[in-house]
């Protein structure tokens, strides 16, 4: 361990502000001449780094590790797009190929409760632009950010964005995504390892992916989301938005529309994101206004759990809002055939779900409980 990485773990650590930090790593170009003037000019910065003994001694531990890194701001492998962003952050924690945050990004994100629908649109998205040569870049929530990454880890490479430090995976059901995003793509954070989940961490979190990326495309999100800040920040710093419509009758399809009504790209197939990306090269920037109000939504998209059993409450999630054919369901459910046929049957008496030429969806309307 270098005393310059012990500096960095030191500044990022200490209640010095990252402004201050950053001017400071930039005049004196070295972590230690920095951390020491600092210390000359604020006598308590070094006394209150006591209570973080620990997580400064975990900090030294992860850097010695193989794959890790920390990158600051004064060393030109700091990407430059991240400079733009609202308040930058001094230092980069990454695990895996710090390489790829140079390389083109695009930002997938979306609701982390997504229809069956939104999940496979994510996941062929992600495939596709990967496989052309894309960095896919979403947060590792549950739902379509997880998608995407998995999507992207089929045929190219993924960044996750980390609202912890580098060395824990939120949330704790997604460690085996994160190992693997490892394994062959990148993590990347501004918090130091050790550090937890907090909820300012978040959108502060969504800043690194909307100025990491050339564009960002959204997948189901409600109107008040994580999803939709990222996408007010990437519109804010000039990039590319593009959204994916959905139906009328999700509640997680009318961010997306209200991102189209303000100016962002609506997109439908992969070769689309691509072109729009190809016209960005050449300076173009998204129409979307940023600070644009909208009116509240219903946050719920699924009926009371208590009036269908579980096998319909399993159809159900599957039918998601676009008509869908039953071979369709049985992939997305498992179940047989004659199962799904027996169980739309009774949905459809009740009135939960709607036939149209061989196709269902959900019912226009609530309907009388059903029994099982």
């Amino acid at each position: 361990m270098t005393d310059a990485l012990t500096a960095c773990l030191q500044l990022i650590h200490s209640t010095a502000r990252s402004g201050k930090i950053r001017d400071a790593l930039m005049h004196y170009r070295d972590p230690e001449t920095a951390w020491d003037a600092m210390c000359q000019l604020d006598r308590s910065l070094k006394p209150g780094l006591k209570p973080k003994l620990p997580l400064l001694e975990r900090g030294r531990s992860w850097l010695g590790e193989a794959g890790n890194h920390v990158i600051a701001w004064h060393e030109t492998d700091y990407p430059q797009a991240l400079r733009h962003a609202a308040s930058p952050p001094p230092f980069l924690f990454v695990r895996g190929r710090r390489d790829l945050l140079w390389h083109p990004q695009i930002a997938i994100v979306g609701t982390r409760q997504p229809s069956a629908a939104g999940t496979e649109c994510a996941h062929y998205f992600a495939r596709t632009l990967a496989a052309e040569g894309y960095t896919i870049t979403s947060g590792l929530a549950s739902g379509i950010d997880a998608a995407a990454h998995e999507g992207a880890l089929l045929t190219g490479h993924t960044i996750a964005a980390l609202a912890t430090g580098p060395d824990m995976a939120f949330p704790r059901g997604n460690t085996e995504l994160y190992r693997r995003i490892c394994e062959t793509g990148a993590v990347v954070t501004e918090h130091p390892p050790g550090v937890p989940a907090l909820r300012s961490h978040f959108p502060a979190r969504n800043r690194i992916i909307a100025a990491l990326s050339q564009g960002t495309l959204v997948i189901e999100a409600a109107i008040r989301s994580g999803a939709l800040i990222t996408a007010r920040l990437a519109a804010e710093l000039g990039k590319e938005v593009m959204a994916v419509p959905g139906s009328i009758h999700n509640p997680v399809a009318y961010g997306c529309h209200q991102l189209i009504r303000e100016g962002a790209f609506l997109v439908e197939q992969p070769e689309e994101v691509r072109h729009i990306l190809g016209c960005s090269l050449d300076g173009g920037t998204s129409g979307m206004l940023p600070d644009a109000q909208s009116p509240q939504k219903p946050a719920t998209d699924r009926p009371d759990a208590l009036r269908l059993n579980t096998e319909q409450q399993q159809v159900w999630q599957a039918l998601g809002h676009d008509a869908v054919a039953i071979d369709t369901l049985c992939l997305r459910t498992g179940l047989t055939a004659a199962d799904i046929s027996s169980i739309l049957i009774g949905m459809e008496l009740s009135g939960w779900v709607e036939n149209r030429f061989g196709r269902y969806h959900r019912g226009m309307q609530d309907a009388p409980s059903a029994r099982g």
